[in-house]
C-alpha cells in the first residue's frame, strides 16, 4: 500500500518551474505563518489549494488526465477554479510577505516594486478587464479542438495550457475576492459580484454544446488511447458536464462569497472613506 502511494504520488512528468513555485511559497508561508496569526481555517484553505495542485498536476493523475477527456477536464477546473480559490480565500498576501527577510524586503522588494516599469508591468497584468478576458479565453480556446490536439501532442504546449490555467485562475480570483474598498483594490465591489455570472455564461454555453453533441469532437484521447473501460460519447458527455455544471456552481459560490464582503465593505464606514475621498 505505502509502495503503491508512493508511486501515485511521484510526478509523472516532472514540472520543475511548477515545483520551484510551489516550494518557495511553502516556505514562505511556513516562515510568515511563525511571524503572522494566522487562522486555522486560512490555513486549511491554503494547504487545502497547494494539495489539490499537486495531486492533480505533478502525480500520476497526470497521466490520466492525458487519456480520458472527462479527467482532463475535472484537472483543468481544479486547475482554474478550486485550488486557485482556496488559495486567494486564505489571503495568504500578508504571510507570504512576512515569510521574506526583512532585508530583501527593504533592499529589494520595495524598490522595485516602486520603479516605474514594473508599476506600468502591474497595472496592465492586473487590468480587471483583460484579466477577466484571459479568465475566459484560458477556457475557450483549449476547448478549440486543434488547439486541444496540439497540447496532447506537444509536451511545451501541455504544460503551456495548465500554467495558464494556474495564472489566470489566481489573477482573476484575486480580484473578485480582493476584501479590501476600491481603492486600493482594482475592481470594483459591485462588478465583483457581476463579473462570476458574465464569466460563467460561455462557459455553459461550451459545456453544454460538448455534452450534447454526438459527434467526437476531440478524437486525440481515441488515438492516444483511453486508460478506462469508458466510451467515447461518455467520456465526452461527462466532460462537458463538468465545465457545464461544477465550474457554474464554483462561481456562483464566488458570487456569492464577493456579496458579503461587499455587504461588509458597507457596513464599515471606515472601509467607505477611501471611495469618498476618490470621488472629491
Amino acid at each position: 500500500m505505502i509502495s503503491f502511494l508512493s508511486l501515485w504520488l511521484t510526478p509523472w512528468e516532472p514540472f520543475a518551474s511548477l515545483i520551484a513555485c510551489m516550494a518557495a511559497a511553502a516556505v514562505l508561508y511556513l516562515r510568515g505563518s511563525r511571524r503572522v496569526r494566522v487562522a486555522p481555517a486560512r490555513h486549511a484553505a491554503f494547504w487545502a489549494g497547494m494539495a489539490l495542485i499537486y495531486l492533480f498536476q505533478l502525480t500520476h493523475f497526470d497521466y490520466y488526465a492525458e487519456h480520458e477527456f472527462f479527467l482532463h477536464r475535472l484537472q483543468q477546473l481544479v486547475l482554474h477554479h478550486v485550488a486557485p480559490l482556496l488559495i486567494v480565500l486564505a489571503y495568504p498576501g500578508s504571510v507570504l510577505r512576512a515569510g521574506v527577510p526583512l532585508r530583501w524586503r527593504a533592499r529589494v522588494l520595495r524598490p522595485l516594486a516602486q520603479r516605474p516599469p514594473v508599476r506600468w508591468l502591474a497595472r496592465i497584468a492586473l487590468n480587471p478587464a483583460l484579466v477577466t478576458i484571459a479568465f475566459i479565453a484560458s477556457i475557450l480556446v483549449w476547448l478549440i479542438p486543434s488547439m486541444q490536439t496540439m497540447a496532447m501532442l506537444d509536451w511545451r504546449v501541455y504544460r503551456l495550457m495548465n500554467a495558464s490555467m494556474l495564472v489566470s485562475g489566481f489573477a482573476y480570483w484575486w480580484l473578485v475576492l480582493d476584501h479590501r474598498p476600491r481603492p486600493p483594490a482594482r475592481m470594483p465591489v459591485g462588478v465583483r459580484v457581476i463579473s462570476p455570472a458574465i464569466t460563467m455564461f460561455p462557459q455553459i454555453l461550451a459545456g453544454a454544446f460538448i455534452a450534447l453533441s454526438r459527434s467526437d469532437l476531440y478524437p486525440i484521447f481515441t488515438i492516444c488511447g483511453r486508460a478506462l473501460a469508458l466510451g467515447m460519447q461518455a467520456d465526452q458527455q461527462i466532460g462537458g458536464l463538468i465545465i457545464w455544471i461544477p465550474a457554474s456552481m464554483i462561481e456562483a459560490t464566488a458570487a456569492l462569497l464577493a456579496m458579503r464582503r461587499w455587504m461588509l465593505l458597507s457596513g464599515n464606514p471606515r472601509s467607505r472613506k477611501p471611495l469618498a475621498t476618490a470621488r472629491t
